[in-house]
């Protein structure tokens, strides 16, 4: 596995991963979830021009995870974190957020379901931990509420918190 910057020619493998994975939340009665479209080529290039995305190739060179992040309230927060099914368990999410700990040199949030298996009980693992109420930043409380704003509230949801020395 190699991870390296997204190039443009990489836009148009991330839909591509992103379907593939949130067809997995259909079997968690989240079929909204599985149906949300992948981010638009625009969004996708405005990260990729900020060197904000990044995508792991498997042995043959072809992008089978990726990963979106920004700065939030000066941390590296994880926007999207996605990994094909076909490659799954091999260690690929956890080496692109071990790798954005590496680049950032700073705590590393996110916000996730707290019930399906692969988001908080996969990251808790990773070394992320839940925020309490006070301790959600108002950059991550705005995410929240643009979260909610898209129906993502169906679903228990949280800010999760990974330390720079944390390893997982």
């Amino acid at each position: 596995m190699f991870i390296r910057l997204a190039t443009a020619a990489d836009l148009s493998e991330i839909p591509r991963i992103e379907l593939a994975a949130g067809e997995l939340f259909r079997a968690f009665g989240m079929a909204e979830v599985a149906e949300h479209a992948p981010p638009s080529p625009e969004v996708l290039e405005g990260y990729r021009h900020e060197g904000h995305a990044w995508v792991a190739d498997d042995e043959d060179g072809r992008a089978v995870g990726y990963l979106l992040h920004e700065e939030v309230d000066g941390l590296a927060h994880v926007e999207q974190v996605s990994v094909h099914p076909g490659a799954a368990h091999r260690g690929i999410g956890r080496a692109l957020i071990d790798d954005l700990a590496v680049r950032a040199g700073t705590a590393l949030t996110l916000t996730t379901f707290v019930d399906v298996p692969w988001n908080a009980p996969y990251y808790a693992r990773l070394g992320f931990r839940p925020l309490a109420g006070d301790e959600v930043s108002p950059g991550l409380r705005e995410i929240r509420r643009a979260e909610a704003a898209m129906g993502l509230d169906a679903w228990p949801r949280i800010c999760m918190r990974r330390e720079p020395a944390a390893r997982a």
